[in-house]
C-alpha cells in the first residue's frame, strides 16, 4: 500500500509541476531605460543594435520591447523546462 501512495503523492506532484510550468511568468528585474540600452549598445555598429535602438528612442520606453520578449520567450522557456527540473528544484526546496 506504501508503493501505491507513493505513486499517488507522485501523480499529484505531476499535476503541481504540470500547473507550475504552465502558469510560468517571465519577467525582467532592474530599471531598464532607453538610456541604459544606449550605454549598454555603445559600440555596437551593427544594424541590430541600430535598428533596436532606434525603435526605442523612437517609441521613448523599453516597456514595449520587455513586454513582447517576455512574451516570446515563455514558449521556449517552458519547452526547456522540463518535468524533471522543476521536480528536483522542488525536491531540492522542501529539503531545505
Amino acid at each position: 500500500m506504501r508503493r501505491r501512495c507513493g505513486c499517488v503523492i507522485s501523480a499529484l506532484v505531476n499535476r503541481l509541476i504540470d500547473y507550475l510550468r504552465q502558469h510560468l511568468m517571465i519577467d525582467f528585474q532592474g530599471d531598464l531605460t532607453v538610456a541604459k540600452v544606449r550605454e549598454l549598445l555603445a559600440g555596437d555598429d551593427s544594424r541590430d543594435a541600430k535598428s533596436l535602438l532606434a525603435k526605442l528612442v523612437a517609441e521613448r520606453s523599453v516597456e514595449d520591447m520587455m513586454l513582447v520578449l517576455a512574451d516570446c520567450l515563455l514558449e521556449p522557456v517552458q519547452s526547456a523546462l522540463t518535468d524533471d527540473v522543476v521536480r528536483e528544484q522542488l525536491r531540492m526546496y522542501s529539503e531545505s
